[in-house]
């Protein structure tokens, strides 16, 4: 694989020069029809990169040699709107046929999910290719549990290149959607002092998820006060003792991030800034350019 270095901000100039505004009608129209959708977008996105690089992987149906789809993967059991993107590619296909990467569709959608739900306009480059393999084992190696520990969650982001501040920034993302009882009943049943939970908080999540196996996945919790918006309200609730998973609560009170965190809560606008350089880093680390991969006709399946 190879990094940013075959990608440019006008890539697609001569190609497919309406692609950008294609791509945002697309997910404006998707957005007033479900206004969960700017979560999912942005969810996959950070679920794709996370494996391969943004590649499209997810996107895959099947993978060869034995290895399953990455949907057949426990961490992307709430991934949603796949479909949606297979939706965009029909249209930019009919409008600039074969140059378009799915790849390149899920940074764009992810982009333009978090700039009309209140965030930071994001400026990435582009020309990613899309990837001829998946693996559900990698996706279990790859996307971090909610339970990772901070020093672990710092390792990984800074092996995509990022500070600190980046770091704790791309966490931010979470100011967008839901989480589920799977991943916090250990927690909201875990009475040790070191959980840093407000009580009111702690008994409103179990009434919510009242058994410590829970009865189903389907029952979702927003992750801040404001789900439908990409703002910093994540940051103050989490400092406030209600970050919903165990990761929100480590990095908010972890010495390293603890200072970073409180600058966001406190200046929304000095989030956005260093969220947009950690969103264009991580959409530009480890991708397939140049003669690498290919640009598949259908979003599901190889070429």
């Amino acid at each position: 694989m190879v990094s940013e270095e075959n990608l440019a901000y006008d890539y697609y100039k001569r190609t497919c020069p309406n692609l950008e505004a294609i791509v945002k009608k697309e997910i404006i129209d998707f957005s007033l029809t479900d206004p969960t959708s700017a979560a999912a977008f942005l969810r996959l996105f950070f679920h794709d990169c996370q494996v391969q690089g943004c590649d499209a992987s997810i996107l895959l149906d099947h993978g060869h040699r034995g290895e399953g789809s990455e949907m057949a993967s426990s961490r992307n059991f709430a991934i949603k709107k796949r479909e949606l993107i297979g939706h965009i590619k029909f249209i930019l296909e009919l409008e600039c046929p074969r140059q378009v990467s799915c790849a390149d569709i899920i940074a764009l959608a992810a982009k333009e999910a978090v700039t009309i739900s209140g965030g930071p306009d994001i400026r990435i480059p582009l020309g990613r290719k899309d990837s001829t393999t998946c693996s559900n084992r990698q996706a279990d190696a790859q996307i971090p549990s909610p339970k990772i520990s901070a020093s672990e969650f710092l390792h990984m982001f800074a092996s995509k290149g990022m500070n600190i501040e980046e770091s704790v920034a791309i966490l931010g993302a979470h100011t967008l959607g839901v989480g589920h009882c799977i991943n916090i009943v250990d927690r909201i049943y875990d009475s040790k002092p070191s959980n840093k939970m407000d009580f009111s908080f702690k008994a409103l999540l179990r009434l919510q998820c009242p058994t410590l196996i829970p009865f189903t996945n389907v029952t979702s919790i927003p992750i801040d006060a404001t789900p439908l918006v990409f703002d910093n309200q994540y940051y103050k609730d989490a400092v406030m003792g209600r970050g919903l998973l165990s990761i929100d609560s480590r990095i908010a009170f972890h010495p390293q991030t603890a200072p970073t965190f409180r600058r966001f809560e406190n200046d929304q606008s000095y989030f956005f800034q260093v969220f947009s350089s950690a969103f264009a880093k991580l959409s530009s680390t480890n991708v397939l350019s140049g003669t690498k991969g290919e640009i598949r006709r259908y979003c599901n399946r190889v070429n």
